[in-house]
């Protein structure tokens, strides 16, 4: 007679309080569960660092994307736009009051006992202005006059003046600076997530 392996006398009971053989390439329940779970937050991570890449630069729909640049380039960006920026009210003399007195502070005798700070005031505004950044009466007038110039510009324009359009520009410069960091260091925080997840997939 012979041995039949499909019979139900041919295969070994198992025995009382044993677990159940399970195939090599089945994981067990739990594990599998675990893959599950590390394989969905790995591609949920994937999902949100996508959406940082993908993040329009800038701070509206139709700001321009922000390029990247060594630090010689930006300075010379900075420069040509202060050589394109727009002329100042102009000041007429007439409208002027001048005065030269003392300066004070660090620099000797050159400068706490000579009339070298220079006081400018705006008649029709009342705008007055005081400048004693150097030792020269002639560059202090001139930089008096700039002062002037840009405080005049805010008393009449207000928001339109230039000089408050070019803070409000670094400002916006500023914060799109702090944007970009952010996003980096988020970035950065997904990227070690992710590591992690793929270590306890593999």
């Amino acid at each position: 007679m012979g041995f039949d392996p499909g019979s139900p006398g041919s295969r070994p009971e198992p025995k009382a309080g044993a677990k159940p053989l399970r195939h090599p390439g089945i994981p067990s329940p739990k594990l599998a569960e675990l893959l599950h779970m590390s394989t969905s937050s790995f591609f949920g991570l994937l999902a949100r660092l996508a959406r940082l890449c993908t993040m329009p630069q800038g701070l509206g729909p139709q700001a321009k994307p922000v390029l990247s640049a060594p630090r010689v380039a930006v300075t010379m960006v900075q420069a040509a736009g202060k050589k394109d920026r727009p002329a100042l009210p102009l000041l007429d003399e007439s409208e002027l009051e001048e005065q030269f007195v003392k300066g004070h502070g660090p620099g000797g005798q050159a400068t706490n006992k000579t009339s070298n700070c220079v006081v400018l005031k705006h008649i029709p505004s009342g705008i007055v202005v005081k400048c004693h950044q150097t030792r020269s009466v002639d560059q202090n007038r001139k930089l008096a006059r700039q002062i002037l110039q840009e405080k005049v510009d805010i008393f009449y324009n207000g928001e339109n003046s230039i000089v408050y359009k070019e803070k409000q520009e670094a400002e916006k410069k500023k914060q799109e600076r702090k944007r970009r960091a952010k996003e980096t260091l988020e970035k950065k925080k997904l990227l070690k997530e992710l590591r992690e997840l793929s270590k306890n997939v593999h």
